[in-house]
């Protein structure tokens, strides 16, 4: 359908503007939320994920293609809540308390919510209370803990340590990343996964929620 086609471009233009326009006339238009996110929104993020993997596009174009897909998405997850629309799963994600990197946080949220995963985004310097509270609010598949320098790190055992003291570590499986993490840290601080970049994330994921 021409108009998917227009919010596809729309996303990997990065025009959020372009991008609500289009969504609404594509609900004018009777086309239902699922088709709209997958054949609109996704088709638009898959596009820039071919195009920064060949490294045509750089973070700074993936990041503003990743707004414009999240104000398709502000528009539409109404509908597809309505129309009973089933994710892969629900992955809670942050950055730990002390750190103020999001970069790759939101590469690894666009590229899950790109494969249908529903992303509830904790932003950045999230203590472990915030990490607890939600996973007893959300009842999340995944928690995703990042970091980016060696001096924050060491907040992630703080973050499990509470969790398990929560007796919540059951409830969801934990994964780590960023640069200065290692799977040895990972097995250290006994999270269930470690990624070293977004694909591998994505990888993960699927392996451990198993879809």
């Amino acid at each position: 359908m021409e108009i998917l086609e227009e919010v596809a471009a729309s996303v990997e233009k990065g025009d959020s503007a372009s991008v609500k326009e289009s969504v609404r006339m594509a609900i004018s238009q009777n086309i239902s939320a699922e088709e709209i996110l997958e054949n609109g929104l996704i088709k638009g993020m898959e596009s820039i994920g071919k195009r920064f993997k060949k490294n045509e596009i750089f973070i700074p174009e993936v990041l503003i293609a990743t707004r414009a897909m999240k104000a398709g998405m502000d528009i539409i997850r109404p509908l597809l809540a309505e129309s009973g629309y089933k994710t892969k799963g629900r992955i809670v994600i942050g950055t730990v308390k002390g750190d103020l990197h999001d970069i790759g946080k939101n590469i690894v949220s666009m590229m899950l919510e790109r494969e249908g995963y529903e992303i509830v985004d904790l932003g950045i310097d999230v203590p472990k209370e915030r990490f607890v509270e939600i996973i007893k609010k959300e009842n999340p598949d995944i928690v995703g803990m990042s970091a980016l320098l060696t001096t924050t790190m060491s907040y992630m055992r703080e973050v499990m340590i509470a969790i398990d003291e929560e007796g919540l570590k059951s409830r969801a499986k934990i994964i780590i990343g960023g640069a200065p993490i290692t799977q040895s840290y990972a097995d250290e601080i006994k999270a269930d996964g470690y990624a070293a970049d977004a694909p591998s994330a994505v990888i993960l994921v699927k392996k451990l929620l198993k879809t």
